[in-house]
């Protein structure tokens, strides 16, 4: 076929899903031509499996990406219809965010920003090839033939490269929700020498909304107050409606193993590896054999659709079992399935064989991002493509790359462990994985990380003239409170209705607020002439104020941490030649050459013993140079 050059951009983004829209948004708005493709436009931001943003741990990094001027935040605070803070009965540190979303809407509102912005191209084409020369991506080849030039490429393929859906004995290619796969670039891919291998993921059924009978579940509201996702929303006001719970039951679980001779799954078909913090319903019943259900939660999948979302019951097992299976649950016995539960594997690319901007080892100028990574999920996918865009254009500027590490965010976590750790799951963000999450927290993600997206260029002076009032009214309050007193009069009888201890003489008003019990607006009543706050900046002064003592602790670990990370390795360093250091631990460094003490301590097979011997090492060359 003749190949011809249609177009020269700085930046070509292949894919459109998650990824790809907060990596084109990113280059453009850092002031790069860029091109987008998707091999359908109806997959910009498609939200293929369930209909949520955020969640635990997956909240924090919608929080994140928003601080550095991302979009997937003010996207969800557009198309939301329920909205709901998790895990309140615990620390701050574990409070995420969940919006239940219109995926159509969400889909359209995200079209409409890439089309609106500036230096920014959405062209619907597949993608075939990279253009390598020099070692270097240069560009992409079309199916029709068509060739974009550019100086820099970012893979953002989704679950599409190579896909394949299983719906038990039946299996075909297709990428997500019935759209077509990318077949070729995977097969061009792996013959350029990248390290690709086969992962899987699954999806419920959907089901017809008149057919559940809702008054044998248990229905879950949204938040009277809605916390918005974006720092740039102060309030929301919507209309929310309802999810439901139910649970499978013994007569469910008998179904499914009666039948996992016909699963996709365990009859072998499947070759890739699925998640192990999200398994299809007939894993979590062999897995989990001693328990008796499994909760599942219905989700509206919009406005303007009768179809719900069967959230935790993802399958493989062919569609006559699935009527079956999903007819013994309470609520569902007249469940009418308008799509079938599918399982789809797809390749992806081994994530060590990256580094940490997310660009390629072996290609130079070829970023990657999203579930072409290993990763799973909209949110750590959306997360990735900021970074990889950001690090594209600090690239082509020829700057320092962008790096967030694990003691900034979450987002730092997602990529040091995919990038230095590996997976061979797909990988799903969790607060358990930060092990500063203390600091890490949603509520202060902007005071964390706006500043930083400013100097990017990605955040506006709109949004930054909002950070620093908020950061000044947080201070100030802070300081006034500090040197404020309350009278036992004037408060006692509060403390007694909040079963807090009275107070005998004048008490600074931010001891009171140490105490867990008492919040800033039960104090109102002894301090009426405060000035005025907005709830978000209430709970990051509260969050300070209580935690503070923690939060010492937990920056004097940040502290130690920093100095194996400000402890550089050079790229050149022969591992071999290092008394001491066990054969496992100099290949892995000689393999992965990191770039410091920290991150070495990191990789999988290089143990502590190592690292102590590492540092012994650095301490003589620098004796011995007189430093």
């Amino acid at each position: 076929m003749k190949e011809y050059v249609m177009g020269t951009y700085d930046v070509i983004v292949v894919g459109a899903g998650h990824a790809g829209c907060e990596a084109g948004l990113a280059c453009a708005r850092m002031g790069m031509s860029t091109v987008m493709f998707s091999i359908n436009l109806e997959a910009v931001a498609m939200m293929a499996c369930n209909p949520s943003i955020g969640g635990t741990g997956k909240g924090h990094l919608v929080r994140e990406i928003d601080a550095l001027g991302g979009e997937m935040g003010i996207n969800t605070d557009k198309t939301f219809i329920q909205s709901r803070m998790l895990n309140r009965a615990k620390g701050p540190a574990v409070h995420s965010l969940r919006a239940q979303t219109d995926k159509n809407s969400y889909h359209i509102e995200m079209k409409k920003t890439l089309e609106a912005q500036e230096n920014l191209t959405l062209k619907q084409g597949e993608v075939v090839d990279i253009i390598v020369e020099k070692g270097k991506a240069c560009g992409v080849v079309l199916r029709t033939g068509a060739v974009y030039r550019s100086k820099a490429v970012i893979l953002a393929t989704g679950t599409f490269l190579a896909g394949r859906i299983f719906i038990g004995e039946s299996a075909f290619d297709s990428g997500p929700n019935g759209m077509a796969p990318s077949v070729e670039l995977a097969s061009n891919l792996r013959e350029k020498g990248l390290p690709m291998r086969r992962f899987k993921t699954g999806t419920p059924a959907r089901g017809l909304a008149a057919s559940f009978d809702y008054d044998k579940m248990t229905p879950q509201e949204g938040d009277e107050e809605i916390v918005p996702f974006s720092f740039m929303n102060e309030e929301l006001h919507r209309e929310q409606v309802k999810c439901w719970l139910t649970y499978t039951n013994e007569k469910t679980h008998e179904v499914i193993r009666n039948n996992f001779h016909r699963s996709a799954l365990f009859g072998g078909q499947i070759e890739g590896v699925g998640p192990r913090y999200c398994p299809s319903i007939e894993d979590k019943v062999n897995r989990f054999a001693d328990k008796k259900r499994h909760q599942l939660f219905i989700e509206p999948e919009g406005l303007y659709t009768n179809e719900m979302y069967i959230q935790g019951m993802s399958s493989s097992l062919p569609e006559d079992v699935q009527e079956e299976f999903y007819k013994t649950i309470e609520g569902l016995e007249n469940l009418e399935i308008v799509r079938p539960a599918y399982a789809i594997e797809y390749d992806c690319i081994d994530p060590l064989a990256l580094k940490l901007n997310l660009e390629s080892r072996q290609i130079e100028g070829l970023f990657c991002a999203g579930q072409f990574n290993g990763s799973s999920g909209y949110e750590e996918a959306a997360a990735q493509g900021l970074m990889a865009g950001i690090n594209a254009v600090c690239s082509l500027r020829g700057e320092e790359p962008f790096v967030l590490d694990r003691s900034e965010a979450y987002i730092g976590v997602l990529i040091d462990d995919l990038i230095t750790k590996g997976t061979e799951e797909p990988y799903r963000i969790m607060t358990s994985r930060a092990e500063y999450r203390l600091l890490l927290r949603q509520d202060n993600a902007d005071l964390r990380l706006t500043e930083k997206g400013y100097n990017l260029g990605l955040v506006t002076e709109e949004r930054y003239a909002k950070f620093l009032r908020k950061k000044e009214a947080v201070s100030r309050e802070t300081e006034r409170i500090t040197h404020k007193t309350v009278k036992p009069e004037d408060i006692n009888s509060i403390l007694e209705e909040k079963g807090s201890t009275p107070i005998k003489g004048a008490t600074p008003l931010i001891e009171l607020l140490r105490r867990p019990e008492i919040t800033y607006d039960d104090t109102l009543p002894a301090d009426p002439e405060r000035p005025q706050l907005l709830p978000h900046e209430k709970t990051m002064m509260e969050v300070q104020i209580k935690y503070e003592g923690y939060i010492r602790k937990q920056q004097a670990r940040i502290d130690k941490f920093h100095r194996l990370e400000n402890r550089k390795l050079s790229p050149d360093m022969n591992y071999s030649e290092i008394d001491g250091l066990r054969l496992e631990a100099r290949q892995k460094l000689d393999k992965f050459k990191p770039l410091s003490v920290g991150q070495a301590s990191r990789i999988s097979g290089v143990s502590p013993a190592d690292i102590n011997v590492l540092l012994i090492h650095l301490e003589k060359k620098r004796r011995q140079k007189g430093e």
